[in-house]
């Protein structure tokens, strides 16, 4: 099957295409021919993955504070995950490799096909603009982040009252420390008592969001 079948995206400029699909190695063993290699798609390709991911879990996962939120585009922006979403649309078997590279297993080395896959993103962010680019990255970025959370089933809250739950007699209590900001932008903080004793405070953007964060420091506090 064509790339651009499996990507959805047909390039009006060819030439972007092949020079994301090229590698240094490539151009080095024809250097009489001055070929155009990935190096620097990769690098445009690399900030617009970040701001389309930025932008989409900003958007869609309100529940997560600002840690969280830089946690998991770190994971979404990574070379394993870039890896597996090359290996999605087989993007080695496409690469412009050397003869030495491709021998010594250049086409499966997951720097070498992250770093395409970045550069791929950049072609075609050049060739047809943001939304194209962006609908591309959120075709791999989307069941990523599904598949991330259907592994955290548990929740904080539920976590820690699990465990509470070992020692009977124990009692858990969230309690209300502030509530600032106007009806549009509350800004809550709560504590979590274990019977009289704070064992976590965390604050968000709703009572729920800032419960899970009084569970997770907690959490983090008991070496969970």
């Amino acid at each position: 099957m064509d790339l651009e079948e499996r990507i959805d995206y047909h390039f009006h400029n060819k030439e972007l295409l092949t020079e994301a699909l090229t590698h240094s190695s490539y151009a080095n063993e024809r250097k009489s021919q001055h070929v155009k290699y990935n190096e620097r798609l990769e690098f445009l390709g690399d900030a617009v993955l970040s701001i389309v991911v930025s932008d989409y879990i900003f958007k869609n996962c309100p529940e997560l504070p600002e840690g969280e939120l830089t946690k998991l585009r770190a994971v979404l922006v990574c070379e394993k995950s870039l890896f597996d979403f090359a290996k999605q649309i087989d993007l080695g078997s496409y690469l412009n490799l050397s003869r030495g590279e491709r021998n010594n297993g250049g086409a499966e080395r997951p720097s070498i096909l992250s770093d395409a896959f970045e550069a791929l993103i950049a072609a075609i962010y050049i060739d047809g603009g943001m939304e194209p680019a962006a609908k591309h990255i959120l075709n791999f970025v989307i069941p990523a982040i599904k598949s991330s959370k259907k592994k955290q089933v548990k929740d904080y809250k539920t976590t820690l009252q699990e465990i509470i739950q070992k020692n009977p007699g124990e009692r858990l209590q969230y309690v209300l420390v502030s509530e600032t900001g106007p009806d549009h932008n509350k800004h809550f903080v709560f504590e979590v008592h274990l019977n009289s004793n704070v064992i976590g405070k965390g604050g968000g953007r709703s009572k729920k969001e800032a419960e899970q964060q009084a569970a997770r420091e907690a959490l983090e506090l008991m070496g969970y």
